[in-house]
C-alpha cells in the first residue's frame, strides 16, 4: 500500500482517541453493505470480551430473534458449574462516541423488545449496543502494542420493560454499563448466584 506524504507544515494527523497516525491513501474496500460490515464487527468485539472472561459462544440455528448465547463456567456458581446467558447485539453509527448523559436513546421494533422483556425466564437476555464511527476508516487501529476498536459496547437488561410506541419502542442504554470482559465476568457471577444480569 501507498503511503501519502505527510504535510510539510503540520504535526501528525490524530484519530480521535488514537495517538498520531500517519496520512494513507485510503484503502479499496470491499462492497459489502456497511449494515453486514457493523454486524461482522460486533460479533468481533463480542469474540473478544467472550475469550478475555473466559466465556464459550454459541450461535442459535435459527437465531429466532437472539443472536449468541454466551456460556461462563466457574466452580463459584451456586445455581449451577455453567451458566448461560442469551445476548443480542445491535449496531449503530447515528449516536456519537461518549453519550452524554447517564444515557442514551435506541429504538427496537416491539416484537423484539417483547422477546427481550419477557420475565420471568430460564435463560436471562441482555441487549448488547455497539457504537462504531459513520465511516469504515475509522472503525480500527492494528499497530504492535494494540487493537483498537472504535468505539464501544454498551449493555442493559430489559426484563420487564414495557412497549409504549405503536411499531417500535424507546428504550435508554446505560452509559456506565459498558460491555466489556470485567462486565461480563460480573453478570456471569450474578446469574451464577441465581440473580439477575
Amino acid at each position: 500500500m501507498a503511503l501519502a506524504q505527510p504535510d510539510p507544515g503540520g504535526p501528525p494527523a490524530r484519530a480521535e482517541g488514537f495517538g498520531p497516525v500517519e496520512r494513507r491513501t485510503a484503502p479499496l474496500r470491499g462492497s459489502l453493505a456497511t449494515t453486514a460490515c457493523m454486524e461482522t464487527l460486533q460479533v468481533g468485539y463480542l469474540h473478544a470480551v467472550a475469550a478475555a472472561a473466559g466465556c464459550s459462544l454459541s450461535q442459535p440455528f435459527p437465531d429466532n430473534g437472539i443472536d449468541w448465547h454466551v456460556s461462563h463456567g466457574a466452580a463459584a456458581h451456586t445455581v449451577d458449574d455453567e451458566v448461560t446467558i442469551k445476548v443480542q447485539l445491535k449496531c449503530t453509527y447515528q449516536i456519537p462516541p461518549h453519550p452524554a448523559g447517564g444515557a442514551f436513546s435506541f429504538t427496537l421494533d416491539n416484537a423484539h423488545l417483547v422477546k427481550l422483556a419477557r420475565t420471568p425466564v430460564a435463560v436471562h437476555k441482555i441487549l448488547v449496543v455497539m457504537i462504531v464511527p459513520r465511516s469504515k476508516d475509522e472503525w480500527l487501529r492494528a499497530g504492535p502494542g494494540s487493537l483498537d476498536l472504535r468505539h464501544c459496547c454498551y449493555w442493559t437488561n430489559l426484563a420487564g420493560h414495557a412497549v409504549t410506541g405503536r411499531y417500535r419502542t424507546t428504550v435508554r442504554i446505560p452509559t456506565s454499563r459498558v460491555f466489556d470482559d470485567r462486565a461480563l465476568c460480573d453478570i456471569m457471577a450474578r446469574v451464577g448466584a441465581g440473580g439477575r444480569p
